[in-house]
């Protein structure tokens, strides 16, 4: 290699961020890091900008870009801050970048990750929202300009790793059934029904198994992430949602299975550690070493298996409805379980009202067809207007 990979990474300060810099740490040949973004943790920030002496550092706010200015200068560092969605494209876009790690939460990831798609760069892809909102759009982006989409979730990362190198013509054309997808079934998996309407933040963001963000976390608890993860992976392997199949898989140690017409289930294993994905995203097609430990089956002694109950978790009952109706529908579906998951956070709802507010908003709204980021972004502002007046209607 003539020289190091510049890596941009956004939403660095999250935990999808701080394990690619820890992967990236590790290979200080491989790979550099050009960039980083941070939304509130900028103390944070400025520690890592700190530790990897980017080229720029974006944060959403002026005044918070002067004062990182400031405490990087009094440091000793030339990183230069930059500010809002327009910063985020350009450390996404520039030229000297060769790699983008997507793992801004929500639809804020959107615009900076499409413009490092029509950049051409190669897109780790860990901001699923992207795909959710504007799927069509998003792929005919990535064809056009010969972006390398990689996907970062683990259990995209395992489908992708369990497809054959020519999955791009197609499910049915090289052999493939069905796609397994995982989940843990979350903190709630066993938990009686009808205490879902009492349980607390603090308890829907333990996650058995991964250590995630809060949004994220309530998101596997109520297994919207898996019915955002479902509409992915539609996307990113041409897959109809009949041939995506979700299977509840506590020990979170088959990341994802892929079904072939001969009968043979490919699986990927590996233990609950994101740095595996990365590593895998950030060097394919080679191999580097993560920093995770070694798989112990004989530790793990037992793997199960079970099929999700749509009365427990119906946000998943949700999701393939809207990957169903395809348009506008998986907009809408995104924007109103941002504004009730955060509601949620915020002590206004009750955990099991998150799928009421979802519910409202899809059968309010028509889903209309999305030609355009416009009518991306118009379909996700009405959800949320339909979101926030449930809440001041119903919320506390």
């Amino acid at each position: 290699m003539s020289r190091p990979q510049q890596i941009t990474v956004l939403g660095a300060t999250g935990s999808i961020g701080l394990s690619t810099l820890d992967v990236i740490a590790r290979h200080p040949e491989r790979y550099q890091v050009f960039a980083l973004s941070g939304f509130t943790r900028l103390s944070e920030l400025l520690a890592l900008c700190v530790r990897h002496t980017p080229r720029f550092a974006v944060v959403p706010e002026a005044a918070a870009a002067r004062t990182l200015q400031d405490d990087l200068r009094a440091a000793g560092l030339s990183t230069r801050v930059l500010v809002g969605e327009q910063g985020l494209c350009q450390v996404a876009a520039d030229p000297e970048v060769d790699a983008v790690m997507a793992a801004i939460v929500g639809a804020a990831g959107l615009r900076p990750t499409l413009a490092a798609v029509e950049a051409g760069k190669k897109i780790l892809l860990a901001n699923k929202e992207a795909l959710v909102m504007s799927g069509a759009l998003f792929m005919q982006a990535v064809r056009k300009s010969g972006s390398v989409l990689l996907p970062i979730d683990s259990e995209h990362n395992a489908i992708f790793q369990c497809m054959p190198n020519d999955f791009a013509r197609g499910l049915g054309a090289v052999g493939v059934r069905r796609i397994l997808l995982t989940a843990s079934g979350g903190p709630f998996r066993q938990t009686p029904i009808a205490e879902l309407a009492h349980v607390t933040p603090d308890q829907a963001c333990a996650h058995p198994n991964w250590s995630m963000g809060r949004k994220i976390s309530v998101d596997s608890a109520s297994m919207m992430n898996k019915g955002l993860e479902l509409i992915e992976a539609c996307w990113l392997f041409d897959a109809k949602p009949s041939q995506v199949e979700v299977v509840i898989h506590p020990q979170s140690v088959i990341h994802s299975l892929v079904d072939y017409i001969d009968g043979s289930v490919l699986a990927q294993l590996g233990n609950p550690d994101m740095r595996t994905p990365i590593a895998n995203a950030l060097a394919w097609p080679e191999r580097i070493d993560s920093g995770v430990a070694p798989l112990d089956l004989f530790a793990i002694a037992r793997l199960d298996f079970q099929a999700p109950d749509e009365e427990r978790f119906p946000c998943l009952r949700l999701a393939r409805q809207a990957a169903e109706a395809g348009n506008s529908a998986p907009a809408m579906l995104n924007a109103a379980n941002e504004v009730a998951v955060a509601a949620f956070l915020d002590g206004r709802v009750r955990y099991p009202e998150i799928a009421s507010i979802i519910e409202e908003v899809l059968n309010l709204e028509p889903v209309v067809a999305v030609n355009d980021l416009e009518a991306v972004f118009t379909a996700d502002a009405k959800a949320r207007v339909l979101a926030e007046q449930w809440l001041s209607r119903h919320g506390q």
